[in-house]
């Protein structure tokens, strides 16, 4: 208590000092009469580390160390998975039930499968013979079209740039022909509002 007054006491003899006293003794060079402290700062001891054992610290890592492999895996295995169309999978009751569902049908006799090999060999004669006939008659017109516009640049050159060029009003071509069912009359379209009822997947 005593060396606390002490000190209080010094300190207000110093800050009440004339300037030029304690700038002559080299005390305190500039030396204002304010005295600048810095703030208490509140410290404790450092706590003092506890000392594992070199085997427990290693059982530690090693546990983490599978846990993220154990994490990487599975993500692994689950990228490659693709969202299932619940509508596409087969239910589980008629996959118990293949083997009641299968049916064996008969081997087919020798004459059927030569009247179906001789059917098959001349239906894609068929359509070999009429795909010939498509690609002649693309050709006859063609040639034609292009015969008509050799006599037409020998007649008129200005004609022939006229035909040559292209008819925009041919480009917004629209047509409507037969549909599967005839109109309905006095039907009320819907406003297109549905219920989404799938399945969320995260």
């Amino acid at each position: 208590m005593i060396a606390c007054r002490g000190l209080i006491s010094n300190i207000y003899r110093l800050s009440t000092a004339p300037t030029g006293i304690l700038a002559r003794k080299n005390i305190y060079p500039g030396a204002s009469n304010n005295i600048h402290t810095t703030p208490i700062l509140w410290a404790e001891p450092l706590k003092k580390k506890k000392k594992l054992d070199p085997a427990v610290v290693r059982a530690r890592e090693e546990r983490k160390r599978k846990k993220i492999e154990k994490q990487i895996r599975r993500l692994e295995k689950n990228a490659r998975q693709l969202k299932p169309l619940e509508e596409c999978e087969i239910p589980l009751n008629i996959i118990d039930e293949r083997d009641i569902r299968t049916r064996s049908n008969p081997p087919l006799p020798e004459e059927e499968l030569e009247r179906r090999a001789l059917l098959e060999k001349s239906w894609s004669k068929y359509k070999q013979n009429h795909h010939l006939r498509d690609i002649k008659m693309l050709d006859r017109i063609l040639f034609s079209q292009q015969k008509a516009l050799d006599e037409l640049r020998a007649e008129s050159e200005e004609l022939y740039q006229e035909a040559i060029q292209t008819d925009f009003h041919l480009i917004p071509f629209k047509s409507e022909g037969p549909v599967q069912t005839p109109p309905i009359d006095n039907y009320d379209v819907p406003d297109g509002d549905y219920l989404d009822v799938s399945r969320k997947w995260d």
